[in-house]
């Protein structure tokens, strides 16, 4: 989620789908693709167009800086679809100023880790890894010179839930331990080399490195490194066959933490995936249990993190709100850039947006407003999943 990439200044924003930027979101329905994905309206769903409206004309503004898509599916349906132009990058290499729309593929950046999750899930239930307590020197035996000091108790818990312990360190300078990492000749080295300053499973430090030693697992466990497995047993069973996954600049490997290239469409797909408790259809691609234990709270994020009562799953982050005096949970996941997946079961809401406002941490005006403004087009129900 945090690359250490510096991005050029912001630029201005237009509409390009459906609607001139000061006029009403489009009424009709959002186009049908035969993909899996049912499509609405607002009314049928009883979302509020004005809000919407206002939504958009604050993206076109600028309001809500270098908005590259918005998504909101509820009630099971696609509602509403817009897309903008805007500068946008690709792992740090300037693509220049973009026409997005339902085709094109954005970086996920760290949302590449929720789908690093899900394929640990999947080579769970094929038996290639026996279950998430599992120890991670038991696929690193290789590199047992580094199971010291309590480094033995590592799990696949801990890797997934950001506890591993491990010193680590990802703020943007240039020189944080996520670069150094990428800068390594031996990756896997690198990481399991780090001292541990905490007891495994007691401290959440978010680590970039634990995600890529998930991918490796996967690679040990499946003679496949993480896209291929994730394009055969993820991707394709819900018809994603357009992705790319970038690999770490002169080598070989994907850079699982952070590199997934998906359009806005395959967002959702994966979003839908999640609350339908891992069904795409009537197939089960990812473990029911897998979903429920990614969802849940593992631990409770520090209050640095600036989300209130906010905790992580397994590579998921989850809110806890009031909003209309009602509690709510979501489930998110989050790349750096203003990338973001929102999933709210109860509601039946999630919105997908993507933007390239990457490393601008101060930006108040990102894809968490926007969210909470959306909810000012419906009455929100009570929380009544946890």
């Amino acid at each position: 989620m945090r690359k250490s990439i510096l991005l050029a200044a912001i630029c201005s924003l237009m509409i390009v789908y459906g609607c001139d930027p000061a006029t009403s979101p489009n009424a009709e329905k959002p186009v049908y693709l035969n993909d899996g994905i049912a499509v609405g309206t607002l009314d049928e769903v009883g979302m509020k167009k004005e809000v919407i409206k206002e939504v958009v004309d604050s993206i076109n503004s600028g309001y809500y800086p270098n908005r590259h898509s918005l998504l909101i599916y509820k009630d099971d349906k696609l509602v509403f679809e817009v897309y903008f132009t805007g500068r946008d990058y690709c792992w740090g290499r300037d693509l220049g100023i973009v026409s997005h729309s339902d085709t094109v593929l954005h970086d996920m950046r760290s949302v590449s880790k929720s789908i690093v999750s899900a394929c640990i899930g999947i080579a769970i239930e094929q038996g290639k890894i026996e279950g998430a307590d599992q120890k991670v020197f038991d696929f690193f035996k290789d590199y047992n010179q580094y199971n010291i000091g309590g480094k033995g108790e590592l799990t696949i818990r801990h890797l997934l839930t950001m506890t591993s312990g491990l010193e680590w360190d990802e703020t943007v300078p240039a020189d944080n331990t996520e670069a150094q990492m990428e800068a390594s000749e031996d990756i896997v080295g690198f990481i399991l080399s780090r001292n541990l300053v905490s007891a495994p499973g007691t401290v959440w430090n978010y680590n970039g490195g634990t995600t890529e030693l998930l991918a490796n697992i996967i690679l040990r466990t499946t003679g496949k490194n993480v896209y291929a497995f994730a394009k055969e047993y993820l991707f394709e069973p819900m018809g994603i066959t357009h992705s790319q996954w970038t690999n770490y600049y002169g080598k070989n490997n994907p850079a699982a933490a952070s590199g997934l290239r998906l359009s806005s469409r395959d967002m959702l797909k994966f979003g839908i995936l999640y609350q339908n408790k891992g069904k795409w259809g009537s197939t089960q691609i990812v473990p029911m249990n897998w979903v429920m234990d990614s969802f849940a709270p593992g631990i409770s994020l520090p209050a640095a993190e600036n989300t209130p009562n906010g905790a992580y799953g397994y590579q998921f982050w989850i809110y806890n709100d009031s909003i209309q005096s009602k509690p709510v949970t979501v489930q998110a996941a989050v790349g750096n850039g203003d990338q973001r997946i929102y999933i709210d079961q109860n509601n039946k809401l999630i919105i997908v947006t993507t933007a390239g406002i990457y490393n601008m941490w101060d930006i108040q005006n990102n894809a968490k407003a926007i969210h909470r403004k959306l909810y000012d087009s419906f009455s929100v129900n009570q929380n009544d999943l946890l």
